[in-house]
């Protein structure tokens, strides 16, 4: 049995579909069961990962553990503790590839995660582990430029030249799916893995790209990081995570991302491109 937290979200929901496609046994936790729409083939229950010990009933079985660091916050350390008690044998973890920048250069610390202690607790856990330091999501280019995308052939935003190396988030939840349920990703002592998308792409490409997959000549348009601000503030973004957000793209404009290859060394076949992603939505951007 394999025990998965954060199922419904970006990552957790393709790790589960993956785990189910293989025919493996899936436990969910789930804050409201009712509005989950998991596959009938996974175990529902409804828990509160802040209570670890309202948990330690639906570890009886399982032999590991994925650990999503928004979901699970600062509970890792208990959760975990519990999971080593009733016999659970391996701990995978979502992390991210800035996890050792200081906290507060760490812009989705302000949107939840709490990369750096899950991943602490992982270590410490006594448990085999592996933490899956993941790149720049895919997806959030669309939840970034869909509304744009869908109303017109200009992308505004900031910094035109900086750039990502976008991960397809089915790559990273095959990656999750292997750890969980193979020796040849974890040890006992553990593993950090670094994982990115197969390119480094500018604000600028990316939309090319998109256009490009859609059959539009979609063109980026730079504005001032000040104007876009005031525009994510107005649309409920916390201001401390644009403001460490627009930090993020000043320290690091001009600079091309990172590339690891450790998607393709992990999966024996190449990372899926961003204009694959791309093409995998491109409904969501059309309509």
């Amino acid at each position: 049995m394999l025990l998965v937290t954060g199922a419904t979200g970006t990552i957790g929901r393709p790790l589960v579909d993956v785990l189910v496609g293989e025919g493996a046994k899936v436990r969910a936790v789930i804050h409201n069961p009712q509005g989950a729409d998991l596959p009938a083939e996974v175990e529902v229950v409804e828990g509160d990962l802040s209570r670890p010990a309202t948990i330690a009933p639906f570890m009886e079985g399982v032999t590991a553990l994925f650990l999503h660091p928004r979901a699970v916050r600062l509970a890792a350390g208990e959760l975990l503790a519990l999971a080593r008690e009733r016999g659970v044998q391996r701990v995978v973890a979502l992390s991210a590839t800035n996890v050792d920048d200081p906290l507060d250069q760490q812009p989705s610390r302000y949107r939840g995660d709490r990369n750096k202690e899950v991943e602490d607790a992982v270590v410490q856990s006594g448990l085999a582990w592996v933490s899956l330091r993941a790149s720049f999501f895919a997806r959030n280019t669309l939840d970034a430029w869909g509304a744009q995308i869908r109303a017109g052939d200009v992308v505004a935003g900031p910094y035109a030249s900086f750039a990502e190396s976008p991960i397809h988030e089915q790559d990273l939840a095959a990656v999750a799916a292997r750890a969980l349920r193979s020796d040849a990703l974890v040890a006992r002592r553990g593993r950090r893995l670094e994982l990115t998308g197969p390119q480094s792409l500018t604000h600028q490409q990316m939309v090319a790209s998109i256009g490009e997959v859609l059959g539009r000549p979609l063109r980026y348009q730079e504005i001032p990081p000040q104007v876009v601000k005031q525009g994510m503030v107005a649309h409920g973004f916390p201001e401390p995570f644009v403001e460490a957000l627009m930090a993020r793209y000043a320290r690091e404009v001009g600079q091309p991302a990172p590339l690891s290859g450790e998607v393709e060394r992990a999966l024996g076949r190449p990372a899926r491109t961003y204009a694959q992603w791309v093409a995998d939505r491109a409904d969501a951007f059309r309509n």
